[in-house]
């Protein structure tokens, strides 16, 4: 693939992930769900190992339709268990099935997308001496703390730094000589 970076690596589900989506704006309460499911199952492992999984989960959690994995119960977890395409991680699975339930009170006070761009950050990003993206930010640490006063799970200041970066809250494109 032309104009990726070096670091991107050269698995070409990577760079193709990183050139049309990774960086790029994303809205609404379904995208952003997923989005935050699977920074939650990507807690501890590669990126590339979720994205190799991505399609996998979409089956496994209905399209990650908060509606619907908000009302998975016992069975479901132990479907998701037993599924050996997704990570089988029981604190994961327990923690996307309660962010659903509350992303499905959020509804009420403007949804999960609103609240998340509300902590878009007022400064561009500034990489360390070494070219590297901070790992996290006072807004993701912000950010981690109000949603779990709204009773989502596994949700801290590195993981949704991940999701402000990966969906456009955090402007990394240019910083790091991606195309846009």
């Amino acid at each position: 693939m032309e104009n990726v970076p070096a670091w991107v690596g050269t698995d070409p589900l990577m760079q193709e992930y990183m050139v049309n989506e990774w960086g790029r704006e994303v809205y609404g309460e379904q995208p952003v769900f997923e989005r935050l499911c699977l920074e939650v199952f990507q807690s501890g492992l590669s990126w590339l190992t979720i994205l190799k999984k991505r399609e996998a989960f979409r089956r496994a959690f209905n399209g990650f339709d908060p509606e619907v994995v908000g009302r998975y119960g016992a069975g479901d977890i132990e479907r998701l268990m037993g599924e050996a395409a997704i990570v089988r991680n029981r604190r994961k699975i327990d923690a996307a099935i309660t962010n659903a339930r509350a992303s499905v009170a959020l509804r009420e006070t403007g949804g999960l997308s609103e609240l998340v761009w509300s902590y878009r950050l007022e400064e561009s990003v500034q990489l360390d001496s070494e070219g590297m993206l901070p790992t996290q930010s006072t807004e993701s640490a912000a950010l981690a703390k109000d949603l779990k006063a709204r009773g989502f799970a596994f949700v801290g200041p590195t993981n949704m730094y991940a999701l402000m970066c990966a969906m456009g809250i955090v402007d990394v494109r240019g910083a790091l000589g991606l195309p846009n």
